[in-house]
């Protein structure tokens, strides 16, 4: 590979600011893993690492002035949005800190032997591990909070797996200085800086997960990417767990009695959500089924209104722009596609938020309006009109996986009156999190959280956000018949770490 330079770009001008880097050639990409492989022991006792993960928090605070400086100037986010994106990012760090304190995700089980049992049990201790070093590959929506410190990092690190970053070009000087952070916060509990690797290019990616000491990997971006990257995975000698976040449509229904009811604020909420940091989170509502007639007619207004007076944004880049704009226009172009607010360039380095209707009869069948069925990066949404809740039922019966599925029900219909409960079984199998009444965009960071869906949303079952996020980067293993003196001190009978188990059938806290 040619160490080709990595330059810091401002989406702003579309210009370059500064050689931040060069990407990593191969025998660099070994480098790093290898040195992320080194370091597994330094994360084996939980102590260290949760503590790791608290100064990580710690030092990132400390520096949030030059974090949210540099992140601003690769990603037009703005100061507001990037310093509440550092705080739940550092908030994640310390969540996973306590989850590694509690230790509950170590699934400590034990059987002691019982040979009354058919057939008989012998002495059976069985708790996780981790894999070992997880490839983590940054998003780009998210400069910190799915990136270098991001959710993957932090849970793999909470699981005692070492990491190497494959940086976002969109924000690589970012990544860099992040990295430093970590890097520092590691050194001050005794763990090698290699604990967290980081390289950058196109090519270095495809040599990260192809290593042979990677053991998992995480990615969060584009249909396209994620999939290759998830085939490499698969084609590896010895093929290994790859939990991607790829693309999700995030549908929305409105009932017609929920739109004769609150028809405006449906419209001004759906304007809010869809025109979010510029249309760019991962759970955009990008279809939404509305009822066609006067109720219906009333909420395209409150959008239209709504979507009007927000102003031309900055996408992350040019590339996005361009594909953004593409895009629109192609979707423009089909038979009985409107542009009630035109989507588009809003100026040399800006796009304008819109949307697009259409007869949902046009998307209840196979053909070229199934392109309306794939995600459109930006600020852009399309409104089905249906008929009947019939029609509504067939378009989302040819809905692939999401992130998320949204209801609107009257108040009766949430009261358990109507169609309410048969519409949520009805989306449940679309997505890894079903709304009501609510918008899908903002994804908080807590226990109970799904971040997943079916594919094509996610690659796996798992969760990228919230505490179960940890699991994907553990693997169960029994010791049988063990000398107590052998057992790992997880599984010994006096339980010298305090770890809640299930001890013969029974729960320990």
């Amino acid at each position: 590979m040619a160490a080709a330079p990595v330059w810091s770009v401002d989406p702003r001008t579309g210009k370059q600011r500064e050689q931040v880097a060069v990407e990593a050639t191969a025998e660099e990409v070994d480098a790093a893993v290898r040195a992320a492989h080194a370091a597994r022991g330094a994360l084996a006792d939980r102590t260290v690492r949760a503590a790791f993960l608290r100064t990580a928090a710690d030092r990132l605070e400390a520096a949030r002035d030059q974090l949210v400086e540099v992140a601003d100037a690769e990603t037009a986010l703005g100061p507001v949005r990037l310093t509440g994106e550092l705080a739940r990012t550092c908030y994640q760090l310390r969540a996973f800190a306590g989850i590694v304190d509690e230790g509950a995700f170590l699934d400590v089980i034990i059987n002691h032997p019982d040979d009354t049992a058919t057939p008989p049990v012998p002495d059976l201790r069985r708790y996780k591990v981790p894999l070992g070093v997880v490839a983590v590959y940054s998003a780009s929506n998210f400069p910190f909070a799915f990136s270098v410190a991001g959710g993957d990092t932090a849970s793999a690190l909470g699981a005692g797996c070492p990491v190497v970053v494959k940086a976002h070009p969109d924000h690589p000087a970012l990544s860099e200085l992040v990295a430093r952070v970590l890097r520092s916060a590691a050194a001050e509990h005794g763990i090698p800086e290699g604990v967290l690797g980081l390289v950058h290019g196109f090519e270095a990616g495809i040599e990260l997960i192809r290593h042979p000491l990677v053991a998992a990997a995480g990615f969060t971006g584009s249909v396209r990417g994620g999939r290759a990257l998830f085939d490499a995975a698969a084609a590896r000698p010895v093929p290994i767990p790859f939990h991607g976040e790829l693309g999700s449509l995030n549908p929305v229904l409105v009932t017609e009695a929920a739109a004769a009811e609150r028809a405006e604020a449906i419209g001004a909420g759906l304007a809010g959500s869809m025109t979010l940091g510029v249309g760019q989170f991962c759970v955009k509502p990008g279809l939404v089924l509305v009822p066609a007639g006067a109720a219906g007619d009333n909420l395209v207004k409150s959008l239209t209104d709504a979507v009007s007076d927000t102003d031309a944004g900055v996408l992350l880049d040019h590339r996005m722009r361009d594909n953004f704009l593409a895009g629109i226009a192609e979707r423009a172009e089909l038979t009985d596609v409107d542009s009630p607010v035109t989507p588009g360039a809003g100026g040399e380095h800006t796009v304008s938020a819109g949307f697009l209707t259409v007869p949902a009869e046009r998307l209840a069948r196979a053909g070229d309006h199934d392109l309306l069925l794939e995600e459109c990066f930006g600020p852009v949404t399309v409104v089905a009109r249906y008929t009947d809740d019939g029609e509504a039922t067939t378009v989302l019966s040819r809905l692939p996986g999401n992130l998320t599925a949204t209801v609107h029900l009257s108040a009766e219909e949430a009261a358990g009156e109507g169609r309410g409960a048969e519409l949520l079984a009805e989306l449940t199998p679309l997505a890894g999190r079903v709304l009501v009444n609510g918008w899908p965009t903002g994804v908080a960071v807590a226990p109970a959280q799904h971040h997943g869906g079916p594919y094509p949303a996610t690659t796996s079952t798992s969760t990228s956000v919230g505490g179960t996020a940890i699991e994907r980067w553990l693997r169960p293993v029994t010791y049988q018949n063990a000398p107590e003196a052998l057992l790992p001190p997880e599984l010994r009978d006096d339980n010298p770490l305090g770890l809640p188990r299930r001890y013969d059938g029974r729960l320990e806290r």
